[in-house]
């Protein structure tokens, strides 16, 4: 803990000694670049390690400003090494992403002896996401999309990483760097932790700027849309500083820039100022936490792409099957449109598209479909259909997932006992073991060090790794069921209302 701590004062020195301060005063001086806005601090409930605020913080306030030369891109590492410079020119076929998990791993392998030092020491040594999954946590998740978008994270890394080999092995790094695992590491640090820069679709690492945790867009961000809202063909998302989301919003079609320029507030590259500058998102007390918006994120996109999940998340969606006839139905809307909120109510688009596909195709003349894009009640008992269709589709989607809530639940509260050193086990509490914890157990032969005898339990390094990833995969199975149960309760109790109104 004391060395963390000394290394940690050893990397503000250094980002201060290369211009990254928390001041608007260029003047000032300081052994550390923080302590005039922020410090660093623990948040053990909130993300972990993170930023406070050291003084009261107005909305819209420069919080932080790095400039363009403290920034960790794939420029600034080739300028003042000819022999990477000469390597990465050679393979213009690999992505940008992939030359700057090269460069980052190259600049691991210097050790001491690299610029960035200071800060690479301080780089998470592990990452939960997705494609850090093992075929245990893997399979964890239950829910079929989530398993395939795993499968498909893990094949992306895995591909990407066979390409760069060459790359690699011409830089003469050490085996270890260039082994699957570290790339997985460079590959989830960049995912993770990149910012967005005009110059290089890679983004850059952003030393100090990254020890910000993650804020979810507020209320006046969220474009939450029940069947009661206007119609909407699309779904336009805040804008965000992380490269990821600035590399996807680039791909949409359709985007509203308009709108997204005036959501640009959490900060961005600027020119004028030759640096990254950071700003408040809202007004902060001393001592709070000062966090920044990633972008709008299911909980699943946050899985696949940081490495962890929300409970409370107002853009999160649960998609559940439905049937190839209702999909020909929905082309004014998007297949992603056709969702669950995480509160348990469908989306407008699902709603309207049931609507329309439980009338009889001889009823669906013009007045029934101005009343469908208007997103009108076509009718009670059509309403009702809607919502009985709705009801029952969820109840089948949870009885036909292996474990209920309440299993999940008690998995949890076990899974936290595992995890804490200071809690024992008793002999009785594990024979009640359900068959995930008991085939967890059977995996890391555990059985005969989970604290029978009294004394702390140490599990090995890679266990608590596979651990924390399950616990995340129950976790975020668990939330989808719960929006599936709050579907039902909320169909159900719109279904007798509409009854009423019959009686």
């Amino acid at each position: 803990m004391e060395l963390e701590h000394q290394t940690m004062e050893t990397f503000l020195r250094w980002a201060a000694d290369i211009g990254i301060s928390d001041s608007i005063d260029s003047s000032r001086c300081s052994d550390s670049c923080l302590g005039h806005s922020l410090s660093v601090a623990d948040f053990p409930l909130a993300g972990g390690r993170g930023l406070r605020a050291v003084r009261e913080l107005r909305k819209g306030e420069l919080v932080l400003k790095v400039p363009r030369n403290a920034l960790m891109t794939t420029e600034s590492m080739v300028a003042n090494d000819q022999k990477l410079n000469d390597a990465v020119n050679l393979h213009g076929s690999l992505s940008s992403t992939q030359i700057l998990s090269v460069c980052l791993l190259y600049e691991m392998s210097k050790g001491k002896k690299s610029f960035w030092y200071p800060y690479l020491v301080h780089l998470p040594r592990d990452y939960d996401l997705l494609a850090t999954f093992g075929e245990f946590e893997k399979q964890a998740l239950q829910v079929e999309d989530a398993v395939w978008v795993t499968e498909k994270a893990t094949a992306k890394c895995q591909s990407e990483w066979k390409e760069a080999g060459t790359l690699m092995k011409e830089l003469d790094l050490k085996p270890k760097f260039q082994s699957f695992q570290a790339w997985l590491w460079a590959s989830a640090t960049i995912s993770s932790r990149t910012l967005h820069i005009p110059w290089d679709s890679a983004g850059c690492l952003c030393p100090a700027g990254d020890l910000f945790n993650y804020d979810a867009p507020g209320d006046d961000l969220n474009y939450s849309e029940g069947p009661e809202s206007a119609i909407q063909t699309s779904s336009p998302q805040p804008a965000s500083i992380t490269n990821l989301e600035c590399r996807n919003n680039e791909e949409e079609a359709g985007l509203n820039v308009e709108i997204q320029s005036e959501r640009l507030t959490d900060g961005g590259f600027e020119e004028d100022a030759n640096a990254y500058c950071l700003y408040a998102r809202r007004n902060y007390q001393l001592g709070e936490q000062v966090l920044l918006c990633y972008g709008t994120y299911t909980n699943l996109e946050l899985l696949e792409h940081y490495g962890f999940m929300l409970e409370e998340n107002s853009n999160d969606k649960v998609f559940i099957p439905l049937e190839t006839s209702l999909y020909s139905l929905a082309s004014s809307w998007p297949k992603d449109s056709l969702y669950i909120h995480q509160d348990g109510k469908p989306s407008f688009a699902l709603v309207s598209t049931l609507r329309l596909w439980l009338v009889p195709q001889s009823q669906r003349d013009k007045s029934v479909m101005r009343l469908v894009y208007a997103g009108s009640q076509i009718s009670v008992k059509n309403e009702i259909l809607v919502m009985k269709w709705m009801s029952e589709k969820c109840g089948s989607v949870l009885r036909n997932l292996p474990t209920s809530v309440s299993e999940d639940n008690l998995l949890l509260h076990n899974i936290d006992k595992l995890q804490d050193p200071k809690i024992r086990l008793e002999q009785k509490e594990t024979e009640a073991f359900g068959s995930e914890m008991r085939a967890f157990l059977d995996v890391n032969r555990l059985w005969d060090v989970i604290g029978f005898s009294g004394k702390d339990v140490e599990f090995p390094r890679r266990t608590n790794r596979m651990m924390s990833k399950w616990r995340l995969s129950v976790q975020w199975r668990l939330s989808y069921k719960r929006t599936l149960a709050d579907c039902i309760y909320y169909c159900n109790e719109k279904m007798n209302n509409l009854l009423g109104t019959l009686r």
